[in-house]
């Protein structure tokens, strides 16, 4: 697929924590760095979104006595699940990754610094009406498709692909650029809602410049 102008590269989360030895460690997640990079070479226009949390960020089961880490809760905009500390704010965590190394990146948008709420999408908070800014910013600059991949692939790069979608935006997902929890069979759910929502799945290899 040839990468034009309009086209922007979307890259989730790739921070200390989020991969091994961090302390919300996904899967093989540093594996994503060399697709993304080799992805990045494609695109005139590159994004990175950044967890950014409160120390007593109410998304932390030690925000809630006697609850553990991936239980859920209910609060005032819905289910939440229940993480160990991670990305809080200033910490080596919540860097990103030393071998990332996007510097052509023109935007970092920092998201889930609301203590009282979560922040999956890259473009609304977890109450679902609460945006993040990145829609207004993607129109004004005349961006108009979105690529995207990064940690974690069930929850906040396929949120921010089907938030995308909801605004109208083309939504393409880089599969060998993710890697994915699957907590309790996150991915199969989550595939089906980018089946639904018109979200396309294909390889960093598929891309050309």
């Amino acid at each position: 697929m040839k990468i034009n102008s309009k086209d922007v590269l979307l890259v989730i989360d790739v921070q200390n924590d989020f991969c091994p030895a961090g302390a919300l460690a996904v899967g093989d997640g540093d594996a994503v760095i060399e697709p993304i990079r080799r992805a990045a070479q494609c695109f005139q226009h590159i994004i990175l979104t950044q967890d950014w949390h409160t120390p007593d960020h109410n998304s932390f089961a030690s925000a809630h006595p006697g609850k553990k880490p991936f239980e859920q809760i209910k609060l005032s905009y819905g289910r939440q699940t229940l993480w160990p500390d991670h990305c809080v704010q200033g910490t080596h965590g919540a860097d990103f990754h030393p071998e990332l190394q996007l510097t052509r990146a023109e935007l970092i948008l920092r998201k889930g610094f609301r203590c009282e709420i979560d922040s999956y999408s890259a473009f609304f908070e977890n109450d679902r009406t609460t945006p993040t800014g990145l829609s207004g910013y993607l129109r004004e600059r005349g961006l108009a498709c979105v690529f995207l991949a990064g940690l974690a692939y069930d929850y906040c790069v396929g949120y921010s692909a089907l938030d995308a979608r909801r605004l109208g935006l083309p939504a393409v997902i880089l599969r060998d650029a993710c890697r994915a929890i699957d907590l309790n069979g996150s991915v199969a759910a989550i595939e089906q809602e980018f089946a639904a929502s018109g979200v396309e799945l294909m390889n960093s290899g598929d891309l050309s410049d």
